[in-house]
């Protein structure tokens, strides 16, 4: 496997992985939303927030790995 292979594997990897994670945010009634932001070197670039689909409050983040999201909406 080359490394552009390699990289796109990854990159599919983690895209399953947050489409798993949304799917359990849903079933929680919680929505999980990626930062819109689409400048590499912001803070806040890439990464996630869960909120409260009934009334749209901030449950957690954001500035949220999918690390730290999986921990939020499992524990």
């Amino acid at each position: 496997m080359s490394e552009d292979e390699s990289i796109e594997q990854t990159q599919q990897d983690e895209k399953v992985r947050e489409n798993r994670l949304r799917r359990a945010a849903e079933r929680q009634g919680l929505l999980l939303k990626k930062s819109r932001r689409r400048d590499p070197r912001a803070i806040d670039y890439g990464t996630y927030m869960v909120v409260d689909a009934a009334t749209n409050s901030l449950t957690a983040g954001p500035g949220l790995t999918l690390d730290d999201v999986e921990w939020n909406i499992t524990k």
